[in-house]
C-alpha cells in the first residue's frame, strides 16, 4: 500500500514540476517578482524627507538676519532657494516646486533687539505628512542660532530671541483626511478601470468569441471603441460617488474648478481602461490578465504615484519610474486642483500626458485585435 502511494505521488509530483516548468509565466512571478519588489520597495520607498526645497525670502538684509537664517544651510533635510520677493516665493509654492516659504521682514533685525524677532513660516499642506517633517526641519535650523549665541556668552541665554509664527497654505487644519482623499480617487479610478476591462478581450480570446468577429466586417478600432464605451459609462458614476463622498463626507474642500477635475479624471479613467483592454488583448488569459493587471496598474498607482510619500525624497531612478506612470502626473493635478486651485501649466501638461497614454493604450490594444489566428 505504501509502495502504490509513493508511486502515484511521484508521477503526480512529476506532472505538477513538469507543469510548472512549462508556464514560464507563473514561474517568473514567482522566481523574480519577489525580487524586483524587494529592491524596488527597499531602495525606493522612504519616508524620510530629504533636501526639501525651501524658498527663503530676505527682506531684512542685515548681517544679523543672515546669520540666523545660516542654519538652512548646514541642514541636510533642507535645500534653501534664495529668492528676491515673496511674490516670487508664492509662485514657487503655487507651483509645487517649493514645500515651504521662510520670509525674513524687513524690521526683523529692530525687533530681535527689542527682544523677540519674528520670522513667517510658511507651509505647503497639499502634502501634510511632509509639511509637518519640514516644519521641525526648520525650527531646528533656527534654533541654531540661539545656541551658537549662548556657546559665545559662555552658557547664558541671549537676550533677543527668535519667533516662528507658521501657517499652512492649502490645508490650513493639517487635516490628513484632505491629503489622502483625492490621492483614493487616483487609486479608486485605477482600479476599477484596469480591472474592469482587464478581462474583456482574454475571456473572448479562451470562449473562441474572438474568432468569430474576425469573418465580419468589424474593424478592430471599432471593437476597441465598444468594449471602452459602456466601461467609461460605469467609470464616470463611480467618479461621481467619489467626488460626492469627497465633498459630503469628508469635508475636502475644492478649490479648483469642477469641471476640470471632472474632465482630468475622466481623461485617466479613459488612460486605466485602456491599459486594462490592452493587457487583456496581450495575455489572452483571464487568469494571467488580472495578474498582470494588479502588478501593473493598482500597485505602482500606491506605491510609485506620490500617494503615499513625496517622489522628491526617493532615488533618482525610482523618480524616473515614477514619472512613466500615468499614475503620478494624475496624482499631482488632482491633489492640486482639490486644495490648491487651478494651475493651468500642471494641468495642460498633466493632461496632455494623458491624452499621449490613451492614445497609445488604444492603439496597441487595436494591434492585438489583428484579424489573424495564431
Amino acid at each position: 500500500m505504501a509502495a502504490g502511494f509513493l508511486s502515484r505521488f511521484a508521477a503526480l509530483l512529476r506532472k505538477e514540476v513538469r507543469q510548472l516548468l512549462r508556464d514560464r509565466s507563473n514561474l517568473a512571478v514567482g522566481l523574480l517578482l519577489p525580487g524586483v519588489l524587494i529592491l524596488l520597495f527597499g531602495y525606493g520607498l522612504s519616508f524620510d524627507v530629504k533636501n526639501a526645497p525651501v524658498a527663503v525670502v530676505l527682506e531684512d538684509r542685515s548681517p544679523t538676519a543672515r546669520d540666523v537664517v545660516s542654519g538652512l544651510q548646514g541642514s541636510a533635510y533642507l535645500a534653501p532657494n534664495w529668492v528676491a520677493s515673496m511674490a516670487q516665493a508664492e509662485r514657487l509654492m503655487l507651483r509645487g516646486e517649493v514645500v515651504a516659504i521662510v520670509r525674513v521682514p524687513a524690521d526683523f533685525s529692530r525687533q530681535l533687539a527689542g527682544g523677540k524677532g519674528r520670522i513667517q513660516v510658511i507651509l505647503n499642506g497639499v502634502d501634510s505628512n511632509t509639511a509637518s517633517a519640514v516644519s521641525g526641519y526648520i525650527s531646528g535650523a533656527l534654533a541654531t542660532w540661539g545656541q551658537r549665541q549662548a556657546d559665545r556668552a559662555g552658557g547664558a541665554q541671549p537676550a533677543g530671541g527668535v519667533q516662528v509664527e507658521q501657517r499652512m497654505w492649502f490645508n490650513e487644519t493639517g487635516d490628513s483626511t484632505w491629503y489622502f482623499v483625492p490621492g483614493l480617487v487616483v487609486l479608486i479610478m485605477t482600479l476599477m478601470g484596469a480591472f474592469l476591462t482587464s478581462m474583456l478581450i482574454a475571456r473572448e480570446w479562451e470562449r473562441g468569441t474572438l474568432e468569430a468577429l474576425f469573418v465580419t466586417p468589424v474593424r478592430p478600432l471599432e471593437l476597441v471603441l465598444a468594449k471602452l464605451l459602456p466601461y467609461f459609462a460605469v467609470g464616470a458614476i463611480d467618479l461621481a460617488l467619489c467626488l460626492l463622498a469627497a465633498k459630503y463626507l469628508f469635508h475636502v474642500p475644492m478649490r479648483g474648478s469642477l469641471w476640470l477635475v471632472v474632465a482630468s479624471s475622466l481623461l485617466y479613467l479613459l488612460v486605466s481602461l485602456a491599459l486594462g483592454l490592452f493587457i487583456s488583448g496581450a495575455t489572452r488569459n483571464q487568469f494571467q490578465a488580472s495578474q498582470v493587471a494588479l502588478l501593473v496598474s493598482f500597485m505602482p498607482a500606491m506605491m510609485l504615484s506620490g500617494f503615499v510619500f513625496d517622489l522628491r525624497n526617493v532615488p533618482l531612478v525610482i523618480q524616473g519610474v515614477s514619472r512613466l506612470l500615468p499614475a503620478t502626473h494624475f496624482m499631482g493635478l488632482i491633489k492640486t486642483l482639490f486644495l490648491a486651485g487651478d494651475n493651468w501649466g500642471m494641468v495642460l501638461r498633466s493632461c496632455l500626458v494623458l491624452a499621449l497614454y490613451a492614445l497609445l493604450l488604444v492603439l496597441a490594444t487595436r494591434r492585438t485585435l489583428r484579424k489573424k489566428l495564431d
